[in-house]
């Protein structure tokens, strides 16, 4: 969470309990002040036992960096290296590291300089073009297999450097965070051949939502107490990525669509009727951090009403709980074949989603949300023999894939998830009386 995030926040929780606790409190809320402490005792030994489970089975102590594919038991079924995956496992052991005293240890810093060494030797290779571009994977000994025509391995690339460069105090790596994000900007705003991916006669730009919200979370991840000049030289950029998000509000506000034309407009097909709860949701919690920073309340309402509410109603199945993955804004069937099943990472976005508004707008109906998503996520996702969490599950809750990581999933969701809600119910719970 940004600084000016934090600041608000504590404002904002202060408020809360001035209204909500001693006797005005009642019975029930007596009973929410128990549930958020229960909810937050099972939130910090998920996140140890996530954190021990990476310390001990991820780790490359030959080549260095982490290995993501690992099964139920912790066992490596293979060996290749995902970029972004291994940007986001330093970005979080950095972050734990650097904001909360029990992770501040000797063999997690020692992990996140390891991966960092990784990622500085490997992970860039040289395009055609002679701009410098991130591989989506190596193999264990950091030969480029696969480059993606995305800027997302670029983007975990730069998260992690800044990350790293606030621990080690090193300012090389915050240069170069920099200096790529220059980059990943000029891709995405000016050229994007770069990317290699041709202009062909049949296919038109889109503003799809995971680009925009990945350039505003790099926003706020490299203006965090760096400094007005710093702070000033992304400010155009934070306010374009807000704009771009709130395209994505279509159908007179009744619907959030993944895709949408430069010019604002649905899109055709089974392309423009994609909805995805999950990404939805997560812009949600980052309009709301955006909000915060710059005491923007109408803002803070389009996140809550339109990111976060419009998701839960249309996402939430009904039938068996959980969110579903994908959705048709018409109702059809979607083309994405998983699109029915209950994955990890949405559940995640929604904890956090629903108790940062809650802690903002002491709107119980909020609390509820996030208590019910609780139910569910816990009661469903966790591996309590061998720890960590399973990532796929069916539209019916049952385990479909028993792995811990892969290509997709790896250090990153469901650490930060429990990170943040520990972080928010601290503070929440901290003048309850």
């Amino acid at each position: 969470m940004s600084q000016l995030f934090s600041v608000s926040l504590k404002r904002c929780l202060h408020e809360i309990h001035c209204n909500t606790s001693g006797a005005s409190l009642g019975p029930e809320g007596t009973m929410s002040v128990v549930r958020l402490e229960e909810s937050r005792e099972r939130i910090r030994t998920e996140l140890d036992n996530t954190v021990n489970f990476w310390l001990k089975y991820s780790h490359d102590t030959v080549h260095g960096g982490f290995f993501t594919c690992i099964g139920r038991d912790g066992k490596v079924y293979d060996e290749l290296k995902y970029v972004w995956l291994q940007g986001r496992q330093v970005w979080m052991y950095c972050r734990l590291y650097r904001t909360m005293d029990r992770f501040r240890k000797p063999e997690i810093l020692e992990a996140a300089k390891a991966g960092g060494a990784f990622l500085r030797k490997f992970a860039r290779v040289s395009s055609s073009s002679g701009q410098w571009k991130c591989a989506f994977c190596l193999t264990r000994d950091g030969k480029a297999v696969k480059i993606q025509r995305t800027i997302f391995s670029e983007c975990f690339y730069i998260m992690a450097m800044d990350e790293l460069s606030r621990v080690t105090d090193d300012k090389d790596m915050q240069l170069e965070a920099e200096q790529m994000m220059e980059q990943i900007i000029y891709w995405v705003r000016v050229d994007s051949s770069g990317l290699g991916r041709p202009q062909l006669p049949g296919d038109f730009p889109i503003n799809s939502m995971a680009v925009p919200m990945m350039l505003l979370c790099l926003v706020q991840q490299l203006t965090e107490g760096r400094g007005q000049e710093v702070f000033q030289k992304y400010r155009e950029l934070g306010s374009w990525c807000v704009q771009q998000i709130l395209q994505h509000i279509q159908r007179d506000g009744t619907a959030i669509l993944e895709n949408v034309s430069q010019d604002k407009t649905e899109l055709p097909g089974c392309q423009g009727r994609l909805q995805n709860p999950g990404h939805a949701l997560e812009a949600g919690w980052f309009l709301l951090q955006y909000s915060t920073e710059w005491g923007d309340e109408e803002l803070q309402r389009i996140a809550i009403d339109k990111f976060m509410e419009l998701p839960y109603q249309r996402g939430w199945d009904k039938e068996h709980g959980g969110l579903f993955y994908f959705l048709d804004v018409d109702g059809h069937c979607p083309t994405q074949l998983e699109w029915s099943m209950k994955l990890w990472w949405p559940h995640c976005e929604a904890l956090i989603a629903f108790l940062m508004a809650y802690s903002q707008t002491k709107k119980p109906e909020l609390l509820d949300r996030f208590f019910q998503v609780f139910e569910y996520t816990f009661s469903h996702f966790p591996d309590a023999k061998s720890g960590e969490w399973f990532g796929y599950l069916t539209q019916e809750g049952k385990l479909a894939l028993d792995f811990k990581g892969g290509p997709f999933k790896g250090f990153f969701h469901v650490p930060r998830c429990l990170y943040m809600c520990e972080r928010i119910l601290d503070d929440l719970l901290a003048n309850k009386d």
